[in-house]
């Protein structure tokens, strides 16, 4: 329906001598009518500087209230276009014209078609071509003034304006009066809607003159006077709805009705002569008694349609009769009906059967309900005393059973069935379905489930989340060997089914499955061509597992901490993580494609394992085995198979020697060496004197035990890498980048040397016995960019030049006395936890003409009142944190 709201209609405020062609200076001085005051409260956007006509208005915008114009001659002058500009007015035609859009009058209609009323009312206000187009009594066939404040006599008026108006829409307290007042007024009426009023019996007596009128809409209202029966006669009517009314009684003789709604309304009875009536509809009518609904539904032999939900007087007798006399009903709702049971009932052409919380509803109903071939949809939520349902439907194609609490048995039959829906049905033993049209079954929470038999040839998806009593023999049911089975089943979904225990699964449609949260599965076997993904999310007793063949790209075991036994065949899989599996001491793994294998933590994995896997899988980029203790030298060669190794991850294993790694691994770009402590001061020399590894550009020998002179002469030679990792280092000592040969100072470059320097980012984080940082502007650090020395705890002078250095981290360098900076591109300091000065700190940030962010927090010498100090230093500051609040 539709609910704009008729708004303002705007004319020239034309006076009455004007209009009888005199000009009487009387009438010129006379009061504007309240009409013109109120719309010239109205032309809001207008300057009132601006000579203009005065107009006058109906206006129904937002909350304001109609104006009533008394006189009839004066609605009339208002409402017509041939006076809507005064012949004295010359200023405002000129407006018009400076304000017209130049559009035709077709256009300008087609336009306005698409407005509602309150749009067209403010389009009014323009010009006066807008005006004229916009009172068109096309635009105005239907009357909307749903929860607006009408009089009758402005209602009357708008009538006479537009009388071929075929909707009106009405409420209030003069409900009645604006009822009849459309009937007599309105010959082209054809759909009426009232509400929240009373209709006295005159008006239902004045309906057979509304001869045109096949809709009548009636919600929220008080019908007579309580006391007497309401008739409702129309030859020509064909939709009635009387909802959410208040009255005893209702009669209604329409020869021609169609629809006809009493929702939630309060008579006790009602008569029905509606010999062509298809809809009906009484749910909610808590007064209507079994006899009347019998006789009303009884009356309609034609009745297709029949909603009795929360009648709660009706009887199996009822239904009985409508069976005999409605043979065609198609449609009926009778939930919240607590008497009927549908025994000995028998619904022939039902196609939709809607039964929520019917008490009697028993497996003694679903026989009876099995004689309705022709039905499509069934619903039997909260029937809690069905225990079993059998149906075999071949019209079936939805069934919902929601909170049925004792149903043990379902067996469904249906070539055609597509939807079930079940679930909180907490004594379901056994299902069997049959269809060829079901693509989903969802079974969540179907604790005591044990059996369940599937004959569905295009079932995609099955959800069996929280089966909790399923065992090992449901992957029988969905095995491409399978006597029935699903062949075109592709996810299945078995989440905290918690006694499954052996899974021995094969299929050749399956594409994903989940055995999240599975945690008694000890053993995984799946042989599964197209699966590309699994979950296996909790499932931490897994000691077995085979995956041959899968199309898995990825797969994570690392979250199955008991894992020793691994069988891998996936064509297609690129990335596989191990990370964790610390009992793995046995593993097949067949990846042609594999680039990413992350085997960190696996303990007991041995040199035979890297053997075999490099072998079957020769596309390895990443390779990560950090803690695989038990590999050795014998292994690393192995890895002369991998030709596109790029990152090799070596930390914390027992390695002596890195010969094999330089032999095998000629294309390596990043090498992880975290505390590998059993490395030899000679372990890095062939980087350095030998070229090796010659792509070679990020290093980490973190918490490694190299001697001072070793790390000395690796940093002074092996001048092409990029990002260097010396963190937790306790043989790093001073850095002083000097050209100059001074054998007192730790680092000497010469000039040829240090103009091949790379480096970019340099970590250096706890490294206790560094002091001193020097890096001159001559050492040409061009590339240097990151500088991490955090935690340095005896770190004092730090003294840099670097050109291109963005970020420097000194957090928790609690010695720090002296910086000196000279970074025309720094962005971001960390001060946190230092102990320096705020002149020095001053001092320091004014050479940072690019610096946005300091760290300064817990910096117990530079108070927060001094941080307009260190903005008028470094004006470029966008952010400083301090230990109170960030500024």
């Amino acid at each position: 329906m539709v609910r704009e709201t008729v708004g303002t209609l705007v004319n020239n405020d034309v006076e009455e001598g004007n209009n009888n062609n005199n000009n009487d200076d009387d009438d010129d001085d006379a009061e504007p009518s309240s009409l013109v005051v109120a719309a010239d409260r109205e032309m809001d956007g207008v300057d009132r500087d601006v000579k203009r006509p005065k107009v006058e208005s109906l206006s129904l915008e937002d909350d304001a209230p109609f104006v009533y114009a008394p006189a009839q001659e004066e609605c009339e002058i208002m409402l017509n276009g041939d006076n809507l500009v005064d012949s004295n007015s010359g200023d405002m035609n000129q407006d018009d014209h400076a304000s017209q859009m130049d559009l035709t009058d077709d256009l300008l209609h087609m336009v306005f078609s698409f407005l509602d009323q309150i749009s067209l009312c403010k389009a009014a206000k323009v010009c006066k071509q807008w005006h004229t187009a916009s009172a068109h009594e096309d635009l105005w066939w239907f009357l909307n003034f749903e929860d607006r404040n009408i009089s009758p006599q402005e209602f009357e008026f708008m009538c006479n304006r537009y009388p071929n108006v075929t909707q009106v829409n009405v409420n209030g307290p003069s409900l009645h009066t604006l009822a009849k007042q459309s009937l007599s007024l309105l010959r082209n009426l054809e759909i009426l809607t009232l509400g929240k009023g009373q209709l006295w019996d005159s008006f239902f007596q004045a309906l057979p003159d509304c001869t045109m009128l096949n809709s009548l809409i009636v919600t929220d209202a008080v019908l007579g006077n309580w006391h007497q029966e309401i008739h409702i006669y129309h030859d020509r009517l064909r939709h009635l709805q009387i909802v959410k009314c208040r009255l005893v009684r209702i009669s209604v003789r329409c020869p021609e009705l169609q629809t006809l709604s009493l929702k939630r309304s309060s008579m006790a009875h009602a008569v029905l002569n509606c010999p062509l009536l298809r809809d009906l509809d009484i749910a909610f009518c808590h007064k209507l008694l079994d006899a009347a609904v019998r006789s009303a539904a009884t009356s309609c032999p034609l009745l297709e349609t029949l909603d009795m939900s929360n009648c709660s007087c009706v009887s199996d007798e009822t239904l009985r009769e409508i069976s005999l006399i409605c043979e065609n009903l198609h449609i009926l709702n009778a939930s919240y009906c607590p008497n009927i049971s549908l025994e000995a009932v028998r619904f022939t052409m039902l196609t939709v059967l809607k039964l929520h919380s019917c008490e009697g509803i028993t497996s003694a109903s679903i026989a009876a309900i099995s004689w309705s071939f022709m039905l499509e949809v069934l619903e039997l939520d909260n029937c809690s005393l069905l225990t079993s349902v059998l149906l075999d439907l071949p019209r079936l194609q939805n069934i919902r059973l929601v909170h049925c609490r004792k149903l043990v048995d379902l067996s469904l039959r249906s070539m055609v069935l597509s939807s079930i829906k079940i679930s909180n049905c907490p004594s379901l033993l056994r299902i069997n379905i049959t269809s060829s049209s079901l693509q989903q079954l969802i079974l969540q929470k179907q604790e005591s489930l044990t059996t369940l038999e599937l004959n569905c040839e295009c079932l995609q998806e099955v959800d069996l989340t929280d089966c909790e009593s399923l065992t090992n023999s449901i992957f029988e049911v969905f095995s491409d060997h399978s006597a029935c089975g699903c062949p075109m089943l592709k996810s299945l979904i078995l989440d905290n089914c918690e006694r499954l225990t052996e899974v021995v699964f094969s299929s050749n449609s399956v594409s994903s499955l989940s055995f999240a949260g599975c945690r008694a599965i000890t053993s995984l076997e799946l042989t599964c061509p197209n699966l590309e993904q699994v979950s296996l999310d909790g499932c931490d007793h897994l000691e077995k597992a085979t995956f041959c063949p899968v199309g898995l790209q990825y797969l994570n075991l690392g979250i199955c901490p008991k894992l020793n036994l691994l069988n891998i065949d996936a064509p297609s899989m690129v990335q596989l993580e191990l990370k964790g599996c610390g009992v793995l001491s046995k593993s097949c793994i067949n990846c042609p494609l594999l680039k990413s294998l992350d085997a960190s933590f696996c303990s007991q994995l041995k040199d035979d394992f890297l053997s075999t896997t490099t072998a079957s899988c020769p596309l390895i980029q990443s390779l990560i085995l950090m803690s695989c203790q038990s590999i050795g030298s014998d292994g690393l060669m192995s890895l002369s198979c991998l030709l596109h190794l790029t990152l090799l991850d070596l930390s914390y294993t027992f390695l002596l020697d890195l010969q094999p790694v330089f032999s095998s691994c000629l294309q390596l770009k990043v090498l992880k060496l975290q505390a590998c402590k059993y490395l030899t001061d000679s372990s890095l020399e062939p980087l350095y004197k030998v070229n090796a590894l010659p792509a070679l550009v990020e290093l980490d020998l973190s918490y490694g035990a190299l001697c001072h002179s070793a790390i000395k002469e690796f940093l002074a030679c092996c001048t092409r890498l990029t990002h260097l990792n010396l963190n937790g280092c306790v043989n790093m000592h001073d850095m002083y980048w000097n050209l100059t040969v001074d054998h007192d100072l730790d680092f000497d470059f010469d000039y040829d040397q240090q103009s091949h320097l790379l480096l970019q980012n340099l970590n250096c984080v706890g490294c206790p016995n560094i002091k001193k940082v020097v890096i001159p502007q001559l050492a040409r650090f061009s590339h240097l960019s990151s500088l991490n020395l955090s935690l340095s705890a005896n770190l004092k002078d730090v003294d840099l030049a670097c050109s291109n250095l963005c970020f420097l981290n000194l957090s928790n360098c609690c010695s720090l006395e002296t910086l000196k900076l000279v970074c025309p591109r720094l962005t971001t300091l960390f001060l946190q936890s230092c102990n320096i000065g705020e002149e020095a700190v001053e001092s320091a940030i004014s050479h940072c003409s690019m610096l946005e962010t300091l760290d300064v927090r817990f910096c117990s010498m530079i108070s927060p009142l001094s941080m307009v100090r260190l903005r008028t230093a470094c004006p470029s500051l966008k952010r400083i944190f301090n230990s109170l609040v960030p500024v």
